[in-house]
């Protein structure tokens, strides 16, 4: 049976997200570029994290001890 996979690669070659599927499970193109743009905003700017469901021009976190236990 078929798998499906999709990989987004950084700008050094390193892969920072995956998901493989079952070939009877369908795939979410929005949200996979969703993905995309995070992992290009993350580039820019390593200093930022993307929380989940973040959007392109959403806040972002800033990794710290104030966090802890917040999320």
């Amino acid at each position: 049976m078929a798998e499906r996979g999709s990989f987004i690669v950084n700008p050094e070659g390193k892969i920072v997200c995956y998901e493989v599927n079952a070939g009877n499970i369908g795939r979410n193109a929005a949200e996979l570029l969703r993905r995309v743009q995070a992992s290009q905003f993350v580039a820019a700017r390593g200093d930022a994290v993307c929380p989940a469901r973040w959007m392109p021009g959403a806040e972002v976190l800033h990794p710290g001890i104030d966090l802890v236990g917040k999320l």
